[in-house]
């Protein structure tokens, strides 16, 4: 105890892209060291999307157990500081460089670890000519400006033997040996998480053992032609099987198939991206995955909305035509003709038109009172092949769907929607789960479509936002949100929900007079 006014934290910072598993790798990282009894605190500094950040975690860890600081506790900080990283761990390339360059990264101090693998950030894929970045002097600037560089194509390791590249990285920091924490600690926080532990426990074991010999090889990534790098359908099921807990797998793996007949394989990576969010806060909060299955079911949901893609879409499925037949009794031979009855209006036409031409259309239909006039009803036999052609040219629109005024609307809604969630979760999990099922709410086209979104905008601003701001206590909120949607769902015309909320009201000044 003599020496403990000059003992520091040790200071360990980790960078991850989106999908890398940087929240799981630090949550690890702080479930180690207090199973080994130290002194540990995390923050997070989240980024944008995809790769015009990084998620920062930054991690302190006193290496003097509890039980011997006598009843003290450490002072540690929220933010790490430039020139005062031990230990630097980064899942791609270019985010080593990041820290380097702002001077995270100093030749006296730091351990770099850090994947070779590369994913061209947004500025490097939109440049007119070769905008990547020099890998070269990514290296020397590794060798140069670190204690020590542990440098290899982790991911490439990963891919090659079906293991997750977060628990690779997890092995490589025991193995180093610059926390305080034993090999034991490491494994136990793996299995505490519950998150595919036999896979993360043999990702672990590749990871304290590898060895770094060699002068490490730059992998080019794959650029596609969405723009969002090398995804397919076995890299999503393997990334639900290996950052998320057994208890939402079932569900998130339906949400990635939904959403991948429904726009692509990129649009149900954006769907895991959005989830990962909610669960890194859930465990931070010691939450077991039950509002992040959740959320996976709604926002499947609210992210496969109904425009008239895909209602042309569903209509001109390959399995539709066998599946009446079955409904109807149809024998063998029997012809069948199935008329489909569409009535589209201004809302419809405007939701597959570019988004600043819908938004204007529709502003001046709001202005001018035709919003709701203009349904013309439509009859089409899909069994003819005129018919059926015209279903598939509708659902061809697929391809332009990102750049509709209804997807525009929809991703606007579904983000806010996401942030309450985030945000309610961080007060508890029983108000975040309302706020989850408030997504019901939002549903169908046309009228249907609008009057749910108008009641969920109402439950948001005079509940969730109160509840949010401390304005409402969290048990309060928590019941004026379930029985808000439930007056919402039971009754079309809203009287009910102006009812609740007006008690609401009263109810929540009457608390602030007090």
């Amino acid at each position: 105890m003599s020496g403990l006014d000059d003992t520091r934290p040790t200071t360990l910072q980790v960078s991850a892209i989106g999908g890398e598993g940087g929240g799981v790798l630090a949550t690890w990282v702080v479930a180690a060291a207090q199973r080994a009894g130290y002194p540990v605190q995390s923050t997070s500094i989240p980024g944008v999307a995809q790769r015009t950040g990084a998620t920062v975690y930054y991690i302190e860890v006193f290496p003097v157990s509890i039980a011997d600081l006598a009843g003290k506790r450490p002072v540690m900080a929220l933010y790490p500081g430039v020139g005062d990283i031990d230990i630097m761990l980064a899942s791609e390339f270019a985010e080593a460089g990041r820290a380097i360059f702002n001077g995270f990264v100093t030749p006296d101090r730091t351990y770099l670890i850090a994947s070779t693998h590369r994913v061209y950030a947004i500025g490097e894929r939109s440049d007119m000519a070769d905008g990547r970045y020099d890998v070269e002097r990514l290296f020397d600037a590794a060798r140069e400006r670190t204690k020590h560089a542990y440098l290899a194509d982790l991911r490439q390791v990963a891919e090659a033997n079906g293991v997750s590249l977060n628990a690779i990285l997890f092995g490589v920091l025991a193995g180093i040996g610059q926390l305080p924490m034993a090999v034991a600690d490491y494994k136990g926080a793996i299995e505490d998480s519950g998150i595919a532990v036999g896979t993360n426990i043999e990702g672990f074991e590749i990871g304290l053992n590898f060895s770094f010999s060699g002068e490490p090889e730059i992998t080019d990534p794959i650029i596609e032609k969405n723009g969002l790098g090398p995804t397919t359908p076995e890299a999503l099921k393997f990334r639900v099987s290996s950052e998320f807990p057994e208890s939402c797998q079932t569900i998130l793996l339906e949400g990635v198939s939904r959403l991948a007949g429904y726009q692509d394989i990129a649009y149900a990576a954006v769907y895991l991206d959005r989830l990962s969010g909610i669960l890194g806060i859930e465990n931070s909060v010691g939450g077991d995955g039950t509002v992040t299955a959740e959320a996976g079911r709604q926002l499947a949901l609210r992210m496969s909305y109904e425009d008239v893609i895909r209602v042309a879409q569903l209509k001109s499925a390959g399995d539709r035509l066998d599946r009446i037949r079955e409904e109807v009794g149809a024998k063998d031979g029997e012809p069948i003709v199935v008329v489909d009855y569409l009535k589209p209006g201004i809302d419809e036409l405007c939701s597959v038109l570019p988004a600043g031409l819908g938004r204007s259309l529709i502003s001046l239909a709001e202005r001018q009172g035709w919003r709701d006039r203009f349904n013309c009803g439509l009859y089409l036999k899909s069994t003819t092949v005129t018919g059926y052609l015209r279903l598939r040219l509708l659902a061809g629109l697929r391809r332009w769907r990102r750049g509709t005024f209804r997807y525009s609307e929809e991703q606007i809604s579904i983000e806010a929607w996401l942030e309450d969630v985030k945000g309610t979760l961080s007060l508890s999990r029983s108000l975040a789960t309302e706020t989850v099922e408030c997504a019901r709410l939002i549903k169908g086209y046309g009228e249907t479509h609008r009057r749910g979104t108008e009641n969920f905008k109402l439950i948001r601003e005079q509940v969730i936002a109160p509840a949010l701001s401390g304005a409402i206590s969290t048990d309060i909120a928590t019941d004026a949100v379930a029985n808000a949607r439930a007056a919402a769902l039971s009754d079309p015309d809203g009287t009910r929900l102006d009812d609740v909320l007006a008690e609401i009201s009263k109810v929540t000044i009457g608390n602030a007079a007090e």
